[in-house]
Parts: structure tokens; sequence; C-alpha cells
């Protein structure tokens, strides 16, 4: 294992005077460390990465006052095994967890009544013990730390919950599937269910049959009394408050803005007056029905944005701003169905956003995301980094930061240096991704040429290639052009695939060639 505190050596005599906060004792100070994940939120829906329609200051400021990197990719096309790969600082072609698997072997798993009388029945299959996550490494340097929001890496009663994966505190859902709405019967505080109060209907219930969709008091079946992201929120901020005698690293991982579509209705209301009148969605694609779905879904990122506002507005009241390094993203690119519009949004920014070519696909669309690093003077304000990174990344970088050892068997490179603006930046001479569903899918990020190989599980091993330099919606395939490229990254894909422990994730095309 390595050990590189930027705070014991090295980096130190390259940072600004007085840039490193010290006790009176003279020990330097760990910082406080929080990263907030979003939920499906797309390249171009943040204000400073070129949303027009919907309004984020709060988090635009975190950038403006950090830095904005423009190359940073997610874990994976869709929730689970981007999560893994975050928590693990292993990519896709050696993480455990390599796609969303709801474990149904237990049964009737999708049934939302049946889960909520059978704890057993909830949650994602589960990461195995003694997994070495970001929570465990930082626990042993003395960290607090504490989560909210949506985990899907390990159900109730089982070695993956967050209290044993390195996780002080957790409040939120345990259960991917039942984060599809927003007023659940329950949460979780650590190991127990916290009741909400919500009478709910069962996800991915529609308007009753005839029901006039113009009709607003349809509706109220899916809004009800306790909104789970103001909960979850409220915890947060009482963990930040209670102790401020240790460091703490908290992973907000919000729910928003994955579907359903479900808002607070000051928020709703003000996009309906910004949006004027539009369609209804019915529920005829998934999830919830909705009114008001461009309205709703703009309400919720700027909901969320109002929050990460109030969060830094706790900080500053309570000392804590100065000394504390905070990370945002999304876990993947945005969704297409449910009432969703990414295309109306422009929430791909500069990549395609419909179906196949954003979540649940290696497309730029799926993977490509914003992330914004703001460290009071420690990252230069309204900084932008071009640097090619991805979630694999966010272990060792935070391991350098808090001081912790670096597991030597990740694939994570940090990228603290970038942060800082000091020292030599690792590069990374490729990325690579797989992913089981979707008919199967490898990718690889080598310099400026991206390539894919899509429907493996039906035997295909043909590499579509793009050059993002001239084509950043990776619509010409030049493969053909291109033999030599094809052959180093054929032989890349080859060596960072190893078959998957789980049967549910192997690829039989593929799997014969993994070491």
């Amino acid at each position: 294992m390595k050990k590189r505190p930027y705070f014991y050596v090295g980096l130190g005599f390259l940072l600004f005077s007085g840039c490193l906060l010290k006790k009176e004792n003279k020990e330097l100070v760990q910082p406080n460390i929080i990263f907030i994940l979003a939920d499906d939120l797309g390249y171009g829906d943040l204000g400073c990465y070129g949303q027009e329609l919907i309004e984020t200051p709060n988090i635009d400021a975190l950038a403006s006052g950090g830095m904005k990197f423009t190359r940073h990719y997610s874990g994976s096309p869709v929730c689970a095994p981007s999560r893994c790969v975050l928590l693990t600082g292993k990519h896709s072609g050696h993480a455990y967890i390599r796609g969303n698997d709801e474990w149904k072997e237990r049964g009737d798993v999708w049934n939302y009544r049946a889960m909520i009388a059978d704890s057993t029945l909830e949650g994602q299959r589960p990461l195995p013990a003694n997994t070495t996550t970001i929570g465990t490494l930082l626990q042993a340097e003395g960290y607090r730390t504490g989560m909210i929001g949506k985990w899907g890496l390990g159900a109730p009663h089982t070695e993956g919950i967050p209290n044993r994966q390195g996780f002080d505190f957790f409040c939120g859902y345990n259960c991917q599937r039942q984060a599809h709405t927003y007023y659940p019967v329950h949460l979780y505080i650590n190991e127990k269910r916290l009741c909400l109060g919500n009478d709910t209907v069962p996800p991915h219930t529609k308007l009753v049959k005839g029901a006039d969709p113009l009709d607003m008091t349809n509706y109220a079946p899916y809004t009800l009394s306790s909104y789970a992201p103001d909960v979850m929120f409220n915890k947060m901020i009482r963990f930040i408050e209670q102790d401020k005698k240790e460091p703490f690293f908290f992973y907000w991982a919000s729910p928003i803005p994955h579907l359903a579509l479900q808002a607070p209705q000051r928020w709703v209301d003000y996009y309906v007056d910004k949006f004027a009148d539009e369609k209804p969605y019915t529920g005829d694609q998934g999830y919830f029905p909705n009114r008001y779905p461009h309205a709703t879904y703009a309400a919720m990122v700027s909901y969320l944005d109002e929050r990460v506002g109030e969060l830094v507005r706790t900080l500053k009241e309570e000392g804590l701003y100065e000394n504390t390094l905070i990370i945002f993203s999304s876990d993947n690119g945005p969704t297409y169905n449910g009432g969703a519009d990414s295309p109306w949004f422009n929430s791909g920014g500069p990549f395609k956003s419909e179906r196949g070519w954003a979540k649940g696909f290696l497309h730029e669309g799926g993977i490509r995301v914003p992330m914004i690093a703001n460290w009071p003077g420690k990252i230069a304000p309204g900084s932008e980094s071009g640097h090619i990174s991805a979630f694999w990344d966010l272990l060792p970088t935070l391991c350098e930061v808090a001081g912790a050892d670096v597991p030597k068997d990740i694939d994570g490179i940090s990228y603290l240096p970038e942060l800082l603006g000091a020292g030599d930046q690792e590069r990374h001479p490729y990325l690579y991704w797989e992913f089981p569903a979707s008919g199967g899918q490898q990718a690889v990020r080598m310099e400026n040429w991206k390539a894919i190989r899509k429907n493996i599980r039906k035997g295909n091993l043909e590499l579509e290639l793009y050059n993002l330099e001239e084509d950043i919606e990776e619509q010409y395939n030049v493969a053909g052009d291109q033999p030599e490229i094809i052959r180093r990254i054929e032989l890349i894909m080859e060596r960072e695939h190893t078959p998957s422990l789980l049967d549910r994730f192997r690829m039989e095309a593929i799997d014969g060639s993994g070491s």
C-alpha cells in the first residue's frame, strides 16, 4: 500500500501560504469531505454546463468558486454498478457489482406492498463482507462517516448495508426500487426502518382509467405528506452539526432527479409560470403520471440546487466551510422515459440523450457527467479542467486528502494534484467500462478515441470507433479506417475484463478471453 498524504510531504511547499489549517498544537488538520451524487442528472442539466431552462445558482456557485471538470466519467451507465465503482475504486471490469441486480430469486421483489410487509424482499444484491470502500478507509483515519440517499448495494439483514460498508450513519433508501417514489412508507435509519406516515401508492401506478389528464385533482394521490428528500437532508444537517471535533466524510447520494416526477409544489408552480402550459404525462412509459412533466423535472433539479445552497450556508454558520472539500457529480447520464424529456432540456449537453445514447448505454451521453470540486483556499476559483478522470479515481483522491493508505488493487488515480494545481498529475492511458445489460457492452476511451462494442450477449465482437475531438456525438464510425487503434483497444478490452464472480453479469462471448 502506498501512502501519499498531501499534508505530510511533497505538495505542502507548493501550496500558497496559509492554505493548510492547523490546530493549536501545530498538528495539521484533516479536511471535512462531502461528496454529492445526483441521480440521472445529465451533463447539460446545470447552468454552469450550459443549461438554459433550469436554474441552478447554488451548484453554479460551487463551480465559480472551484473547479469544473469537462471530461469526467461515471463508473457505469446505471445506478448500482456506478456506485460500486465509486466506493471501491475498481472499474466495472473488476468490480463485484456490474449491473442492477434485484436479486429476484428471493421472491416477488417488484411487489411494493410485499416489500413493505417483508423486509427480506427489499434491496439489491449485496457487496461482500470486508469490501474495502471509501468509508472503511476514512473511518480508519479517524473520520466520522455518514450517508443519506439511495444505497442500492446490499439488502437489509446482509453484509452489504451502509453501516457494514464503512458508514457510521445512514438515512435513506436501502432499495433502489422503493426509491421510485419520493413519498415512501419508510426509509432506513441505520439498520431500522423509519416510518414516514405516507399511505403511498405503489410506484408505477397509472392514472385511474377514464380520468381526465388535465384535471389536477386526479394527480393528488401521488403527492403525500412526508417528502423523503426533506427528511434525509435534515438528518444530514444534524449529523454535520452534532460533533465538530473530528473530521467527517459525508456521502449525499441524492435520488434526485431520478424518476418518478415528484417535487415540492412551490417549485413546480415556479416552473409552470416559466414554461406555461404543457402536455400531461399519463404514465405510459413507466413511473407516476404527472400533469406538468417539464415543470416538475426542472423543479426537482432546482430543489436539489436549493438544498446544496442550504448545506453550504450551514457549513459557513458552523465554521466548517473553509476546511471542507465538496465534490458534486452524477451517477450516470439522463434518462429518457417516465415523463423525463432530456432532449427538450438538452440534458445531454453536447451529447445525444435519446434512448440508446444516454442512461443504460456506454455512449458519452450515458457516462460523461458533470463534476465540480470546491475547496476554499485550495482549489483556484473559476478554474476548469480537461483532465480525463472517472469514478474509480475518487477513492485514491480522498485517501490522499485524508492521509489514508491507497490500496494497490484499485484502478483509480488520484486527481488531487489537478485540484490543487500543484505537482505532477498522473494520467490514465485509457479508461475502460463494461456493462452486461442492454445487450452487453464494452467501451474504452484512449486519448481522443472512443470505442464501443455492443450486443456482446448476441455474440458480437465488432467495435465501433469514434474520434471525440471531431465527432462528440459519436455519429461516424471510423473503425474501418483505424485498424491499429482497433487492435490496441481490443487488447485493452481483453486485459481489463475479468469474468464476473456473479453469473448475472457474465458475458460468454468475452469471458473466454478474460484473464
